[in-house]
């Protein structure tokens, strides 16, 4: 007989915010690819708590702000 033991894991996440942002440190969000959809932060306190959101409510999030600037 075996046993197998599942871990939860989880990868850092490698965050990244947009090259329109600047460097000047205003009001900006990061993003990160998570093992299911997408994490989003406050880009000024790393630490603190993360929006989670599926793969398909992101890509409707951006297929909407294309649109609107179009």
């Amino acid at each position: 007989m075996t046993t197998e033991q599942q871990t939860n894991v989880e990868l850092p996440l490698a965050w990244f915010k947009s090259s329109y942002s600047g460097s000047g440190g205003g009001n900006c969000v990061e993003v990160a690819r998570a093992a299911v959809g997408v994490r989003v932060r406050d880009s000024k306190v790393v630490e603190g708590p993360q929006l989670a959101i599926s793969s398909s409510g992101w890509t409707g999030f951006i297929e909407q702000l294309t649109r609107e600037i179009r």
